[in-house]
């Protein structure tokens, strides 16, 4: 019997490759959008879902399981991109950014583990972050939403796996995706303290999308995550730099990384 994949923000970037890759492994696989009717050339199926409205997760979540009968395995991809100096990110951006990134994966998780506990069986793969790792300048309040995510998923796991319920977190490094375009800026505001500084990361942040790895590599990531049958708590996908930046974060003094981080954004 072929898996149920659902997979929250199927309708582009990462969120796409994983789920055309999948469809063509013979997984059947539905994707969210809140616009569907934008996407009529999808290679697998989207439902309307928004992650701040926890009605519209239950009518998703609901709809796949009327019409296919079980949910086999939960893609937390949705997210959301922010930037800019924390002093200068309105409240409500921050806000949203939250809901986004880490409340809106908990509420579809609370929605799918019913089923899935009746099911005895189900994996949730959570997308995250290597940027959840590190407090990165002009991303902290994405580290943060993302790191949250992190640590929710390392409790988490514990809760469920009497269950059969099985929970990791992959966390990707920069892709080639529209993310840059669809996050929030704050803007480089003419006068402000952080003007220059942040003008020149920002324009850094955006290079490292640009030249990103190619999103397949996140769909056949996750494509092995789900043939486990005891997926470890965290995978890392992304270059060899982005990646070693964890190992030099757990293994330098704070001070140390902290001058090596901004010697990288120039600061």
């Amino acid at each position: 019997m072929s898996k149920v994949v659902l997979i929250t923000g199927g309708s582009s970037g990462i969120g796409k490759s994983i789920g055309e890759f999948l469809s063509d492994k013979g997984f059947v696989v539905y994707g969210t959008s809140r616009n569907p009717e934008r996407y009529a050339d999808s290679k697998f199926k989207l439902v309307k879902l928004d992650l701040s409205n926890t009605d519209s997760i239950s009518q998703s979540v609901n709809h796949i399981l009327e019409t296919e009968g079980r949910l086999d395995v939960l893609i937390n991809n949705a997210g959301a991109g922010i930037t800019g100096p924390i002093e200068e990110i309105p409240e409500a951006e921050i806000k949203r950014n939250f809901e986004t990134n880490l409340f809106g994966p908990i509420k579809v998780i609370k929605a799918v583990l019913p089923h899935m506990r009746s099911q005895n069986n189900g994996m949730i793969i959570n997308v995250t972050s290597i940027a959840g790792y590190m407090g990165l300048p002009y991303r902290g309040v994405y580290s943060a939403s993302k790191g949250a995510l992190e640590l929710i998923t390392e409790a988490f796991r514990m809760e469920i796996k009497s269950f059969n319920i099985h929970m990791c977190n992959v966390a990707p490094g920069d892709f080639a995706t529209n993310i840059a375009a669809g996050r929030y800026h704050a803007p480089v505001t003419e006068g402000s303290p952080y003007q220059k500084s942040y003008g020149n990361a920002l324009e850094l942040m955006n290079a490292h999308v640009d030249q990103g790895e190619n999103p397949e590599l996140m769909a056949r990531a996750v494509y092995q995550i789900i043939q486990t049958r005891h997926p470890k708590i965290h995978y890392k996908i992304g270059n060899f730099m982005q990646k070693f930046s964890i190992v030099l974060k757990r293994t330098l003094p704070d001070k140390i990384y902290e001058k090596m981080l901004m010697k990288h954004f120039e600061l």
